[in-house]
């Protein structure tokens, strides 16, 4: 019986869109699972909440579990742990760029979310962006140049947003609006760690939305306010208070299914696998133009306690438990 095969019938699809499922006891009690955190990346204070906080979902639900702090020496820890699963709550480079599902592949660990390809695709946002062209995913110009020469002048009309082609929970992120004369001089810091290669795309105001898959189920929409940030930075993402999440959105009933529809279309043409989450603008205000764009696409989703698949989830009937052992149950090689 493969890693999967303590479901009774995985999980099947009724018309409210409801994932059923049951896994025994016993053989959570027997599985050892092996949940990967921390890191080295700008993520790692993230990791470690989502990390410790699915570890405890997991031992709740009966597994035996190992809380790993990842560090370069993770190839030779995991050989002694030798866990049935690895569950992957590392974030940002290393962890959801392609490199740790390598060595779980080379070591022949099996383990959730997405494989090799497609994490390193989504990471990439020029990448990404440039596959999901192919299928008509609305989105907002954008070049990728050097952070020198985009700090000289402007090479796009204001507004913009600077952005790091790698990097997640918005570190990094500069918005130019339409009266600053140059770019932000901050650019030119020696003291910059967001790479060398940026993009810069066009800027896209109205509402933020998100919207999860599960499967290859899309769960529901949710709008994020963010509470004082001019946009859903790293405060607002984890900051308690920092944002406040509006599910199911206030959005127009076709907008909304469009946004599950394309969700879909992202997780299953980038290759992702388990769980991911994309990010949308739409610009729907008063005076706005109506304009729907897709963000990005996020493989490694936040399992913190202000974190937004858990509470999607949730929206569709499943506790964080059912949650994390769905995706425990879900963990394979060759992903």
């Amino acid at each position: 019986m493969g890693v999967a095969g303590s479901f009774i019938a995985g999980f099947e699809l009724a018309g409210s869109n409801s994932l059923f499922l049951f896994v025994e006891r016993a053989t959570m009690a027997s599985k050892h699972v092996a949940v990967l955190m921390g890191g080295w990346s700008a993520e790692r204070e993230v990791s470690l909440s989502s990390g410790h906080a699915c570890a405890q979902g997991l031992k709740n639900s009966g597994y035996k579990v190992t809380e790993v702090d990842v560090d370069r020496n993770i190839s030779s820890v995991l050989r002694q742990l030798n866990p049935d699963v690895a569950f992957n709550a590392l974030h940002g480079p290393f962890g959801e760029d392609g490199l740790i599902q390598g060595v779980l592949e080379f070591l022949n660990i099996p383990y959730t979310h997405s494989g090799v390809l497609a994490s390193a695709l989504a990471m990439d946002k020029e990448k990404a962006k440039k596959i999901l062209k192919t299928v008509q995913m609305p989105m907002a110009n954008s070049l990728v140049a050097d952070r020198l020469e985009i700090a000289e002048k402007h090479i796009m009309p204001p507004p913009y947003v600077i952005k790091p082609i790698g990097e997640g929970s918005s570190f990094g992120v500069l918005i130019v609006r339409e009266d600053m004369s140059n770019p932000p001089q901050e650019l030119f810091s020696k003291e910059w760690a967001h790479g060398d290669r940026l993009m810069v795309e066009r800027f896209v105001g109205g509402r933020e939305l998100t919207c999860a898959i599960m499967g290859n189920v899309a769960l529901g929409v949710t709008e994020i306010i963010p509470d004082k940030a001019q946009f859903y930075d790293f405060e607002a993402k984890y900051a308690p208070g920092g944002s406040k999440h509006v599910l199911p959105a206030k959005i127009k009933p076709n907008i909304y299914q469009k946004i599950q529809t394309l969700a879909l279309k992202a997780h299953q043409v980038i290759g992702c696998r388990g769980v991911s989450r994309s990010d949308f603008l739409l610009d729907d205000g008063l005076m706005g133009s109506g304009e729907l764009v897709w963000l990005e696409i996020n493989t490694q989703p936040g399992m913190t306690p202000t974190s937004l698949l858990p509470e999607l989830a949730e929206h569709a009937g499943h506790s964080f438990e059912e949650l994390l052992s769905w995706i425990v149950e879900d963990a394979t090689c060759n992903r």
